[in-house]
């Protein structure tokens, strides 16, 4: 179980829940943050990508 990915943030003191990934501008969907290559994070569904200065 230690080897999950956590997507959330979980705050029980301020009783918040928030998203650690990014969400597409696009379509809406989770963004994946890649460090292969140049940094970025892109988009599976619509393929929208921001490139990391």
């Amino acid at each position: 179980m230690s080897n999950t990915v956590k997507y959330y943030e979980v705050d029980a003191s301020k009783a918040s829940v928030r998203l650690r990934n990014r969400k597409c501008p696009r379509c809406g969907r989770v963004m994946a943050f890649h460090k292969e290559g140049k940094p970025r994070w892109h988009c599976g569904a619509c393929n929208y990508t921001e490139f990391q200065r």
